[in-house]
């Protein structure tokens, strides 16, 4: 079967920065952090702050329907996905609905459902627990609903690989397209986790960053000698990949080529990350798409601001570039939107292409104590332009070992 080439014609944001892509692109070029101090009822934690999104469900739905029957990340991906179906202009006939799909992505799945249903058996009435609890939970809920919206009749995958989930699911979603399974996918990922159980169990693992007493929104601090852990965001990215020959022919804005996807997975242990197995994955997306190292002008790093990740990254750089790896642009703009888990991928896959459109390059705040393990070029503090900009790698790697990295070239 002869490979097809892949066009990204449609963008689709609900972020913490914001839902406009051109907006949040500026907000994250002036290293504006969406971070903020937020509040639970029950006992005192070790950490309080978060990038929640300024998500209202009314603007998104109309009245007559139930968005009671959704859980907040379903809502967050259906209005992530109307966005990059509006923003792509494409006609659905049916011809080409029997060959459309859906591939989703997400590591946490319904946290506010589940943790009500928890809330309702363990605290008030355990023979009382709403009838459409299954539907609202179970991890296809969110696909599944975007592709009865369209009435898509092509693949509906869901991909759980913990913080890698929308990134393989993008991948995924590129290889249906590429190798005839597909003409039109909408993919990406959402993730709604800020709930105060799931908080909870996160703060449990000694991984989230407390607050920076001086200014809560800097308190992740990915490659900093200072940083001290990740923390969390919420939101949903989708975008919508076309045949590159249909899409021409049609006259689609193309934002970019999908031109790689690599996955790979650490097989060592269920957190540490392995410096192979992220190379790895790098070296496949380049492969993948016939790339030599030399072609990448910008990385969008996993970058939580843990103490390993952090390092670990950086040495999978350096494995994959060798010496070119010091002068090739590399940020994580998780230390301005916070950790999407299951949606980091597919958020920080748009700001790469942002970039292209941009022919910037997003910075990595908070990053104003040099770590010597961490010495690329981490663009600090404020944006960079890059008008030579031509080819963009976006990494995600996962608890679990699952390690996803896509890459997309100027169209």
């Amino acid at each position: 079967m002869n490979s097809r080439r892949v066009a990204v014609t449609g963008l689709g944001l609900v972020s913490p920065l914001g839902d406009e892509p051109g907006d949040v692109f500026s907000r994250l070029m002036n290293g504006q952090s969406a971070v903020r101090e937020i509040s639970f009822d029950g006992p005192k934690r070790h950490t309080n702050v978060a990038a929640c999104a300024p998500f209202d469900a009314t603007r998104h739905f109309p009245p007559q329907q139930r968005i009671e029957h959704l859980d907040r990340v379903t809502l967050l991906a259906l209005a992530a996905a109307a966005a990059a179906v509006a923003d792509s202009a494409i006609e659905l006939d049916d011809d080409l609905k029997r060959r459309s799909g859906v591939s989703f992505g997400t590591g946490m799945g319904a946290a506010n459902a589940l943790e009500e249903t928890f809330a309702q058996l363990l605290l008030r009435d355990p023979d009382r627990v709403k009838p459409l609890t299954v539907l609202k939970v179970m991890n296809n809920a969110s696909a599944s609903h975007i592709a009865i919206r369209y009435g898509l009749g092509g693949p509906d995958l869901t991909y759980s690989c913990a913080c890698s989930s929308s990134a393989c699911s993008i991948g995924e979603a590129y290889r249906q397209i590429r190798h005839g399974y597909a003409d039109l996918m909408i993919a990406g990922g959402a993730e709604a986790e800020l709930t105060s159980g799931f908080f909870k169990a996160w703060e449990a693992m000694h991984i989230l960053a407390p607050r920076d007493g001086a200014n809560p929104a800097a308190s992740c601090k990915p490659f900093a000698k200072n940083r001290n852990g990740l923390v969390l965001g919420e939101g949903a990215a989708m975008v919508v990949l076309e045949e590159w020959e249909a899409a021409v022919r049609r006259g689609a804005r193309i934002h970019a080529e999908m031109a790689g996807y690599g996955s790979s997975n650490d097989h060592q242990h269920i957190t540490k990350p392995s410096v192979d197995g992220q190379a790895r994955a790098m070296k496949l997306a380049l492969a993948d798409g016939g790339l030599s190292p030399d072609e990448i002008d910008y990385v969008n790093a996993h970058g939580t601001g843990t103490i390993l990740n952090d390092v670990t990254e950086t040495m999978a750089i350096k494995q994959v570039f060798g010496d070119r790896a010091y002068r090739i642009p590399v940020s994580s703009t998780k230390s301005m939107h916070g950790h999407l888990l299951g949606g980091a991928g597919a958020l920080e896959f748009v700001i790469a292409l942002l970039a292209l459109r941009h022919r910037g390059v997003p910075p990595t705040a908070n990053l104003e104590l040099r770590d010597p393990e961490c010495d690329l070029d981490y663009v600090p503090g404020q944006g960079r332009a890059a008008p030579d900009i031509r080819c963009v790698m976006s990494n995600s790697f996962a608890f679990g070992g699952t390690n996803a990295v896509l890459v997309a070239r100027r169209a």
